[in-house]
């Protein structure tokens, strides 16, 4: 698989004869997005592999602009006649459709024209005879843990794209992106009284890829720890969000900020630009430039370079998340956080967003709850974007005396995230392992349903 300056000659003759074709048929200017991409699954359950499938794909996708009407088409077919067709029928589509007052290129002044070397692409393609072995060992050890009865499976893959985008305002630019992954999922217990946990990682390269052996103990160890669950009473008590779930309050506040939510108005923080959020002292920040991140990027799908931002500064909302469309309808800059596959047009989406660790460990975090509940499982998804209201199922660990005392089933946690925001405390414990990212947190008076 080519990287980003290897690939540049073939994909800016495509791309750019794509735009010129474009222009020739009708269009008032266009951009056009390549992504050539490969990639090696494999499942295998209690040693054996029940598939291992690799797939290549090659897709182009054209956007095309009749004075402020847009049409989007896509093909993975490159050939000289059906480019010239891809182009004549977006044109033909951008000429039946409504008029966008907010759609177009970015000016050419604001392009990305340099930017670094985010070390996103592995050059090592593992075999399938790896794959097969990560495997195997990550669920020999998971089954190894004591009280572990069965599995459900152990997966492991790898993937390689390499983007390019050009337009007719003059921007093209090229990069390559890998990911390795490697993940098993366990029972323990038997009958009735089973039990499942998991355990995962993925990273960019393959040689910050965990150890099986350590992925496939925390499986099996987390499982155990869920045997023999108990029922909870009703009640409003502090909840502490593991990290593999904390994660997900970001994804609700990423969400509510998105500009596309804050044009029309379908957002419980469109009026809180500028006002505090969180507690003081809280700080979320997106950070598109982390080396090996799994969602950094050079630029964005419009040719913008993408900035670290705090988009929660001391507790305080200081920024959407836009795109140039977005952007547009707000009469603000777009914060260049663009993001385009082939078959559609931009929408705003985060890159690397985490939460700011605090000061005390997890444990000191909990040393203070009489009663409370750890949560490690979320299910279902009771979320009002609009309202902020919050209500899921959950599973996880009951908390006395400031210590995990026992493991707790079938219970719902209820809230309303603007409160549950301004009520989150951070443990110390941030690691940047998802894309979206938080520490332990602590959040106070939840509602908890249980009997």
């Amino acid at each position: 698989m080519p990287g980003p300056t290897d690939s540049r000659p073939d994909a800016a003759s495509v791309l750019e004869d794509l735009i010129r074709l474009a222009r020739t048929a009708g269009a008032d200017a266009a951009d056009a997005l390549l992504v050539d991409s490969a990639a090696l699954s494999l499942s295998m359950r209690l040693g054996r592999p029940e598939s291992l499938e690799r797939s290549e794909s090659g897709d182009i996708g054209l956007r095309v602009f009749v004075g402020r009407r847009m049409a989007v088409v896509s093909s993975t077919d490159r050939s000289p006649a059906m480019l010239r067709e891809l182009a004549e029928r977006a044109v033909a589509m951008a000429r039946t459709v409504p008029e966008d007052p907010f759609c177009g290129l970015a000016d050419p002044g604001a392009l990305a024209h340099d930017w670094p070397d985010l070390d996103l692409c592995d050059a090592y393609e593992p075999s399938a005879e790896e794959l097969i072995d990560a495997a195997r060992r990550v669920e020999e050890a998971a089954l190894a843990v004591e009280g572990v009865s069965n599995s459900d499976g152990a997966d492991g893959s790898w993937s390689r794209s390499a983007v390019a985008l050009a337009a007719s305002n003059g921007f093209f630019g090229g990069y390559s992106v890998s990911r390795r992954s490697l993940s098993v999922s366990v029972l323990a217990g038997s009958g009735t009284g089973m039990e499942r946990d998991y355990d995962y990682h993925s990273t960019v390269y393959g040689a910050d890829l965990r150890p099986p052996e350590e992925i496939g103990r925390r499986a099996g160890e987390r499982a155990v720890a869920r045997l023999n669950p108990r029922k909870v009473r009703s009640r409003q008590v502090p909840v502490v969000y593991d990290p593999r779930v904390a994660g997900g309050l970001l994804g609700h506040l990423a969400g509510a900020i998105s500009g596309s939510a804050i044009a029309r108005g379908t957002s419980f923080l469109k009026d809180r630009l500028g006002q505090p959020v969180f507690a003081p002292g809280i700080e979320v920040v997106d950070d598109p430039g982390v080396r090996r991140g799994l969602r950094s990027k050079p630029f964005d799908a419009e040719g913008l370079r993408p900035q670290r931002r705090a988009i929660i500064a001391d507790g305080v909302l200081t920024t959407w998340i836009m795109d140039l469309r977005s952007s547009r309808q707000l009469g603000l800059a777009s914060t260049g956080h663009a993001s385009r596959g082939t078959g559609g047009p931009p929408s705003p989406s985060p890159t690397n967003l985490f939460l700011s660790p605090g000061t005390l460990s997890p444990e000191a975090l909990m040393a203070d709850i009489g009663e409370g509940f750890y949560i490690t499982s979320l299910m279902g998804q009771g979320v009002n974007g609009v309202t902020g209201d919050y209500s899921r199922g959950a599973s996880g660990f009951w908390i006395e005396g400031g210590r995990i005392a026992y493991p707790v089933s079938e219970v719902t946690v209820a809230g309303n995230l603007k409160e549950m925001f301004r009520n989150l405390t951070p443990a110390s414990d941030l690691e940047l392992r998802h894309g979206i990212d938080a520490p332990t947190v602590r959040i106070e008076g939840m509602t908890v349903a249980g009997t």
